[in-house]
């Protein structure tokens, strides 16, 4: 996932991934798509199964070498990829846009244009949260590079992505 070359570069672009699928959600709660997901629970449960097979690929894929191959130096395409892809497969987003912004709209507003400015306040809030935490990670990759780190993180991290990943797809299987 992650290049050992430049992780705090590769942090920047996973955030940028990840804020241009908040963009997404956003635009399509200001323009009544997201809705979809609250009356078709067959979209919210193909959604889930979408992010549920995801994260297994990525769970399994920091477990084995391959990952130590499949990003190469100076190419965002695959931690950007990971930041919305990771973002866009969460149904939970979707049904924050849908279920909470709402509640602070008030009546008569002008149907996208307040939607838009509140998710882009929540997406600016989330800029900064990532911010940090790119930073915080930076002053720390020192210790992180250290083989028996990654190696620990990787396993931890791979076996917790199949988990979520295996529990999501039990639940969107469930009926009901």
């Amino acid at each position: 996932m992650l290049q050992p070359a430049d992780p705090p570069r590769a942090g920047w672009v996973t955030a940028s991934g990840t804020l241009s699928g908040l963009l997404a959600w956003a635009v399509t709660a200001a323009f009544g798509l997201s809705a979809l997901l609250r009356a078709s629970h067959l979209g919210y449960d193909a959604l889930r199964l979408a992010g549920a097979v995801y994260l297994i690929w990525l769970g399994v894929s920091s477990l084995g070498p391959a990952r130590r191959t499949h990003v190469r130096p100076g190419t965002p395409a695959c931690p950007y990829l990971n930041g919305l892809l990771s973002n866009l497969f969460n149904p939970k987003i979707g049904v924050f846009f849908i279920a909470f912004l709402p509640g602070f709209i008030p009546a008569g507003a002008p149907a996208p244009l307040l939607p838009l400015v509140l998710g882009r306040w929540f997406i600016a809030e989330t800029g900064a949260w990532l911010t940090a935490l790119a930073w915080l990670a930076a002053r720390g990759a020192g210790w992180l590079r250290r083989p028996a780190v990654q190696r620990w993180l990787e396993r931890v991290t791979g076996v917790a992505l199949i988990g979520f990943g295996l529990r999501l797809a039990v639940s969107a299987a469930q009926p009901g």
